[in-house]
């Protein structure tokens, strides 16, 4: 299982010392190993106890129980693993379900010097005269501490791992906890190589396993369950600290104005690229656009854009972002994303940072998030129990600044016409999900400006009333969409409604086709285009399925409800729905194949391009932006080719510029183990001039 890190900036609280700790004074402690048989840990979300991991350990063999359950679905997992006389796993057998419910069926082993392995992602099988360390693929997060401890005692330094790359391990902070038997002194350690982002592992005085931290997440000895808002803290701190230093190395200000020259520019308004152009910023505004120059004078920065093509910077309408999806969605030409549930604390430090320039990120419209509580609740934003706290809900995103609500799945429906009337009295947009056991209509009659996720939708249309869709079952059921007659009267009926009162759709396409289409073994088409310049590990993922497909009238029965949901979407586009582009994964990668399908259902690339960047700064008020002319905010990206011929132009981003900021996403990339895509753009500075 994959944790998201919903990233926080917050500060280390007293209790962390800030220095790298020195490994040669850690005490022994023995009352503090957590290696003995049949230990228990807490999995925790938000401060939620959600699951549980349980460790045996007696020695050469070990086994680990892991589960959790939270919104509805959860991961399970059982591992054995034989190590050797020095500690590396000979052997790693995983069996168990993903999030979202596929089959985990994975070992490795090492006999006679060769290491085989099989996983959802395939097989391998390579000969080594050394202990390699096999990176699994779907282990519970326990393999991050077997990772480390690996590295650890074998010197430190990078390790080879299979099926590709090495594994480092680095001493991030020393922290005096406080457990419930009493006082100990902890260390918490980056395990980095394997995904884009490392893994914080918390280990005692000895090197035995506490924890492992996320800054929305951990799992804890029961012991230090009482420290988990602290480490996770700290998580965010140390996650904050790495991207304030790539800002701090990538960011490019210049103190002249700055002309991109010889490009062409994208017009929402013509639907079509502008003759050749130069563009002329000075600070974060656009001045001036130009004739190409064929002189440069020392009054200005140049940069040659080769005749590529300038696009305003897109909108991701469906984010739960951190700082590293912050960063790598600017770098995607991702300027803009709505987030559509976040913990107030930690989104609010987030942007404070962006807009201080402590860190590289986008504009972020804040989406206040209400659930009603129940035993399939998110833990994610606000939950309520009654209809009176979900109104003070309302008003407290209203006066946070918030620019609309969220309704999630347990939330009573009953309430919702009360909720729309607060939230539009108090200028706030609603949005979301549509409640268990209710239907698209009555949301819409109820108010909604704006309905989320396309099965939520559908599901009405197919669904017996008492069926829950706050479980699994709103990703399984849309097997049920392969009969469904797109011209019955209840299908027409909804479409009617939302056109009737200018409801706004935001389907999220692309994370329905990477569930409903992805498949063991095969690379998932919604990242095809991208996947060989990821890490291994990102590579590994996307040949592995989201859901459980169970034979092959299953598979085919996935394929066709997702050939309807792309046939509603069309149909939805001819009746002039406004549809909004949004990943729910992400962004990034993410939103261009979120484009590339909107494309399928029915716009030309120069649409789609037009309602990414200029329709959702005008629906969400960003006047400023969406558009490059004279008076405008400099908010825009280059590319090489003609992304209104071939939308995958967009892919190829050579340069970003938000916030009187430029960045050059071939200089980022490898921070993350990212194979960059273009090369940089030649810059020329004019020469410091001396007295």
């Amino acid at each position: 299982m994959r944790l998201t890190t919903t990233a926080a900036v917050l500060t280390c609280l007293t209790a962390c010392s800030g220095e790298v700790p020195n490994e040669q004074n850690n005490a022994s402690d023995s009352q503090q190993s957590t290696t003995n048989l049949n230990v228990t840990f807490d999995v925790l979300f938000g401060g939620t106890d959600v699951g549980d991991l349980v460790i045996a350990d007696n020695g050469t063999k070990m086994s680990v129980e892991y589960g959790f359950s939270n919104n509805g679905r959860g991961a399970t997992s059982a591992e054995t693993l034989l190590l050797s006389e020095t500690g590396v796993p000979v052997s790693w057998s995983i069996t168990g379900k993903t999030t979202f419910g596929n089959d985990v069926d994975e070992y490795f082993e090492i006999v006679d010097g060769k290491a085989t392995w099989q996983s959802a992602a395939g097989t391998g099988q390579v000969s080594h005269d050394d202990n390699p360390l096999y990176i699994a693929q779907d282990p519970s997060p326990y393999a991050y501490y077997v990772y480390a401890k690996t590295v650890l005692d074998a010197g430190g330094k990078p390790y080879p791992a299979l099926p590709a790359g090495e594994v480092s391990v680095t001493a991030k902070r020393q922290v005096n906890l406080t457990g419930n038997n009493g006082e100990m002194t902890a260390t918490v350690y980056a395990v980095g190589g394997i995904d884009l982002d490392p893994t914080y592992v918390l280990m005692d005085s000895e090197q035995a396993f506490l924890g492992v931290l996320w800054p929305n997440a951990a799992i804890l000895s029961k012991n230090l369950t009482g420290e988990d808002k602290r480490l996770r803290a700290l998580a965010a701190t140390l996650n904050s600290e790495r991207f304030e230093n790539i800002a701090t190395n990538v960011t490019h200000t210049y103190d002249h104005p700055v002309r991109i020259n010889n490009v062409r520019i994208f017009n929402p308004s013509l639907l079509a690229l502008s003759p050749p152009a130069s563009v002329v910023v000075t600070g974060d505004t656009i001045t001036a656009v130009e004739p190409v120059q064929s002189a440069y004078t020392d009054a200005e920065v140049v940069i040659d854009g080769k005749g590529g093509t300038l696009v305003a910077g897109l909108y991701d309408m469906h984010g739960h972002v951190g700082d590293d999806q912050a960063l790598l969605n600017v770098l995607a030409g991702v300027t803009g994303i709505r987030d559509m549930g976040n913990e107030d604390e930690v989104l609010n430090a987030l942007i404070k940072k962006i807009d201080d320039g402590v860190l590289i990120g986008p504009r972020i419209t804040k989406s206040g998030f209400i659930e009603g509580k129940s035993e399939y609740s998110a833990a994610t934003g606000e939950l309520v129990t009654s209809k009176e706290e979900a109104l003070a809900q309302v008003r407290n995103y209203a006066e946070k600044g918030y620019w609309q609500i969220k309704i999630y799945n347990s939330m009573n429906g009953e309430w919702v016409p009360d909720i729309v009337t607060e939230a539009h009295k108090l200028g706030l947009r609603v949005a979301g999900h549509i409640p268990a056991f209710y239907r698209a209509d009555q949301m819409i009659e109820g108010g909604y400006d704006e309905l989320t996720h396309i099965n939520q939708i559908m599901l009405g249309w197919v669904l017996a009333p008492e069926e829950d869709t706050r479980t699994l079952f709103r990703i399984t059921g849309m097997k049920r969409f392969v009969d469904l007659d797109l011209s019955s009267d209840k299908v027409t009926h909804t479409l009617d409604l939302m056109v009737e009162n200018n409801v706004v759709h935001d389907p999220t396409v692309v994370i329905h086709e990477y569930a409903m289409t992805g498949r063991n073994g095969v690379t998932n088409r919604a990242v095809v285009d991208y996947i060989d310049h990821m890490p291994i590990s990102v590579q590994r993922s996307a040949k592995s399925a989201m859901l459980n497909v169970a034979d092959d009238t299953e598979d085919a029965a996935y394929l066709a409800a997702f050939d309807k949901i792309m046939s509603t979407l069309s149909s939805m586009h001819e009746r002039g729905i406004m549809l909004v582009p949004g990943t729910d994964m992400g962004g990034a990668f993410y939103l261009h194949r979120e484009l590339e399908l909107f494309e399928k259902i029915g716009m030309n690339p120069a649409e789609v391009l037009k309602r990414a960047s200029f329709d959702m700064a005008q629906y969400l008020g960003h006047d400023d932006y969406g558009i490059i002319e004279a008076g405008k905010k400099a908010d825009f990206f280059l590319v090489p080719g003609d992304p209104t011929r071939d939308l995958k132009a967009i892919k190829t981003i050579s340069m970003v510029t938000t916030k009187g900021k430029f960045y050059f996403p071939t200089e980022v990339y490898p921070e993350f183990g990212i194979r960059p895509f273009t090369d940089i753009p030649s810059v020329t500075v004019p020469p410091i001039k001396t007295q």
